[in-house]
């Protein structure tokens, strides 16, 4: 199931001049989760990082960009995976930000974004000093302009090289998995188009990784240099691929759009998969239905069919029929949170006593491989409910909140479930680390 939602998480300094994630979007699907971590999964290990210590996530964003943020978080686009023609392309930019992660870039850049800052306040205050003393404004404004250009110019110079730094491990990781670097140029040839654009126009990747043409001819020389520059990663990669993207444009473009880009005469399973979900969100359910039964047929145990057949009946009010589609799914993907996460939501709305335990498994080993899922914690707290675990339900909405940011409703679920819980039992414990969190997080908010 994709869902787009209100992007919720705790991060430090992101990249200078990055977007904000916390103001944006993100999309959580398990198919598209899968294909990047199938992406990332081999660099992580070949740079000696644990691929589940690292969290990738997908930004709702026309914007061609990535960027690392928070420690180990990878965070990429969806106008980045949509304009992407090959696989190779996106892993030569995930190796790139896997070389900011293991260079230790985001520390340094924190430093370098408040030296920045220091030399452009330090600009401000000569401007004003100047100012007064010689009763001219405009020497004030000119005075703090330069000063801050001057900060600005230093940090694009320390970020030039950082990204240089990035390249030359992007080209070790791929040359170490026997990856082209092929992709990665492609799509350094795409950002040098957007140099030429005013400000306004550019992509945000064009601006957070200043790109120079010494850095196109890095890449260029390893290509020439590397014995895997002819490789091609396998034809199951591409249509892995190929339905992500059509998967990405067919929920967050029109439907009409969708159904033109995607034509009726293509046999590709990522054609109608497009056409399955854009006809099911143009309110054509039988014929979306048709479509699914179709790629079911065809591939009868891929989960991820599965997972859209429960989603498009348990929208139109057939939940009997999506609980053995969503049962499905999770056989062939058990270790699948987002899968679980919505059987769990089947089986609470049809509010059955046996489901409703079932449920509360689901989502219980749902969390065990993805606790920050504010959904999941909603659920179960109206699970636990149904079920008389009253103490549990609040703290699971104390949970809730406190992934949410609602600091002081998750400080009162806290202090409720400790009053419910056995005092000492692991949800008391837990309770009162929430409280303490959601205490100091109220703390800072007042201070800024």
């Amino acid at each position: 199931m994709l869902v787009i939602s209100a992007f919720v998480a705790f991060l430090s300094l992101k990249w200078a001049l990055a977007p904000t994630p916390a103001e944006a979007s993100s999309i959580r699907d398990a198919e598209i989760e899968h294909t990047i971590r199938v992406y990332a999964s081999p660099l992580l290990k070949s740079a000696g990082l644990e691929p589940s210590d690292v969290s990738l996530h997908i930004l709702n964003d026309k914007a061609v960009n990535a960027f690392v943020a928070g420690g180990q978080r990878i965070f990429l686009t969806s106008g980045l995976l949509m304009s992407a023609d090959r696989p190779e392309q996106v892993v030569g930019v995930l190796a790139h930000e896997i070389g900011h992660i293991i260079g230790g870039h985001l520390a340094r850049m924190n430093g370098a974004v408040a030296d920045a800052r220091n030399k452009a306040l330090i600009g401000q205050l000569v401007g004003f000093a100047l100012g007064v003393l010689s009763k001219d404004s405009s020497v004030l404004a000119a005075t703090s302009l330069k000063g801050s250009d001057i900060a600005l110019q230093g940090l694009l110079k320390f970020s030039r090289t950082q990204e240089r730094s990035a390249d030359q491990v992007a080209a070790d990781l791929l040359e170490n998995t026997g990856t082209s670097a092929s992709g990665l140029l492609e799509f350094f040839e795409i950002l040098k188009d957007q140099e030429l654009l005013v400000r306004a126009r550019q992509d945000n990747y064009a601006v957070t990784h200043p790109l120079t043409q010494d850095r196109i001819a890095f890449i260029r020389e390893h290509i020439d240099n590397s014995r895997f520059s002819a490789n091609r990663l396998p034809d199951r990669i591409q249509v892995m691929h190929d339905r992500m993207v059509a998967k990405l444009r067919a929920f967050i473009n029109p439907p009409r759009q969708t159904l033109l880009e995607y034509s009726e005469d293509d046999p590709a399973i990522s054609s109608r998969y497009a056409r399955a979900i854009a006809l099911y969100r143009d309110a054509r359910v039988d014929k979306a239905l048709e479509l699914v039964d179709e790629l079911i047929e065809i591939a009868p145990d891929d989960p991820y069919f599965h997972e859209l057949l429960g989603q498009i009946l348990f929208e139109n009010a057939r939940l009997k029929g999506a609980l053995p589609a969503y049962e499905r799914a999770v056989e062939f993907r058990p270790r699948e949170p987002l899968l679980r996460v919505g059987l769990a939501h089947v089986q609470i709305e049809l509010n059955s006593p046996d489901l409703i335990k079932s449920a509360i498994n689901n989502l219980e080993q749902a969390q065990r491989y993805d606790r920050l899922m504010p959904f999941s914690w909603q659920l179960a707290a109206t699970a636990y409910g149904r079920n008389g675990q009253l103490g549990v339900s609040s703290l699971a909405l104390a949970e809730y909140n406190l992934l949410l940011g609602k600091f002081l409703d998750a400080q009162g679920q806290a202090r409720k479930a400790a009053r419910l819980l056995p005092t000492n039992s692991p949800g008391w414990l837990r309770a009162q680390d929430i409280k303490a969190t959601a205490r100091r997080a109220r703390e800072r908010q007042s201070t800024r």
